[in-house]
Parts: structure tokens; C-alpha cells; sequence
């Protein structure tokens, strides 16, 4: 629930001063981080726990989706970012997110190692547009970046084809019965 709350409050740091005051970006910055690095504690504090929950099942992913389009949004909108890399990483969580539910009563699909890699790479790529670098330090950003739609892109294929797997053994299951 904290990362859902520290949504507005990163998006009112991110457009303060017209987006382009560096003590704000850099407040954008930590709002950020700590919205990243609560989500990774939350996560290993369940599963150490036992305290996965349903609730939480249908939170969390909703809360990064929050947290990361609306970064995207925000850096599209104040110029930073090519829209078409937001409409891309946009499309694919949505599409996941349909996947998901058109595969529900079949199974689980768990997140892969490439697609925990994707969620890495984006919030750094995200983390590294948010801070005001000096220009010689700009193509790192950009390069984390195409590496963030690259694994975006290919780790949304490879979950529709383990979609598609799932739903198919699940049909045949329940077809054999």
C-alpha cells in the first residue's frame, strides 16, 4: 500500500518546478528508490513469512505497474522520453496482465528469471532518467533503457508462449477427464 500512496507524491516531485529544477528531480529520485526498494522487502518478507496473500497477489503487481508507468508517463510527457518507449512497455504489462486472467483457472505462470531481470533493468533505466546526469552520462541512461525494452519486449513473448503452453495442457486435462 505505501508504494501506491507514494505515487502522487513522486508524480508532484517529478512535474515541481516544471520537471527540470534538480533538487526536485532528485526528491523524484529518492521518492522512487525507496517505492523500488520497499516492493523487494515486501516481497522477501512474504515469502520468508508465509505471508502471501491473496490481497497482496493482486496488489503488488498493481502497485508496480502504478509506480513504473506513471514514471514512464511523467518522463514522456516533460520530453525526456520517446513515447514509444512507455507505449511499449505500456502494451506489454497490459497484455501480461490480460494473459494473466485468460490463464488463471489453468494455472499460475511464475515470473522468470528474465522477467525479474526486465523489472531490474527498468527501475534502473527509470532511476537513471529521474536524475539530472550531466550530458556525457546521457547514452548510459538511453543504452539501460533499450536494454529495458529489449527484455520488456522478449520476456512478453516468452509469457505468451507459457500462456498458451499452460491454457493448452489445461484444456487437455480437463478434456482426458
Amino acid at each position: 500500500m505505501s508504494r501506491l500512496v507514494l505515487v502522487p507524491v513522486f508524480l508532484y516531485l517529478l512535474f515541481a518546478r516544471e520537471g527540470h529544477d534538480e533538487w526536485w528531480r532528485l526528491a523524484a529520485f529518492g521518492v522512487f528508490a525507496i517505492a523500488s526498494v520497499t516492493d523487494h522487502i515486501d516481497g522477501n518478507l512474504a515469502r520468508k513469512h508465509g505471508l502471501i496473500t491473496d490481497f497482496g497477489k493482486i496488489a503488488d503487481p498493481i502497485a508496480d505497474k502504478a509506480l513504473t508507468g506513471a514514471a514512464l508517463v511523467g518522463l514522456s510527457m516533460l520530453g525526456e522520453l520517446a513515447w514509444w518507449v512507455t507505449v511499449v512497455i505500456a502494451v506489454r504489462e497490459l497484455g501480461v496482465t490480460a494473459l494473466r486472467f485468460w490463464v488463471i483457472r489453468h494455472g499460475v505462470i511464475p515470473a522468470s528469471r528474465g522477467g525479474k531481470a526486465k523489472t531490474l533493468v527498468q527501475i534502473v533505466a527509470i532511476g537513471l532518467y529521474l536524475l539530472p546526469l550531466p550530458s556525457y552520462l546521457e547514452p548510459i541512461a538511453t543504452g539501460t533503457m533499450g536494454l529495458a525494452v529489449v527484455l520488456t519486449v522478449v520476456t512478453g513473448v516468452d509469457y505468451v508462449v507459457r500462456a498458451v503452453r499452460l491454457r493448452a495442457r489445461g484444456k487437455r486435462a480437463v478434456a482426458g477427464t
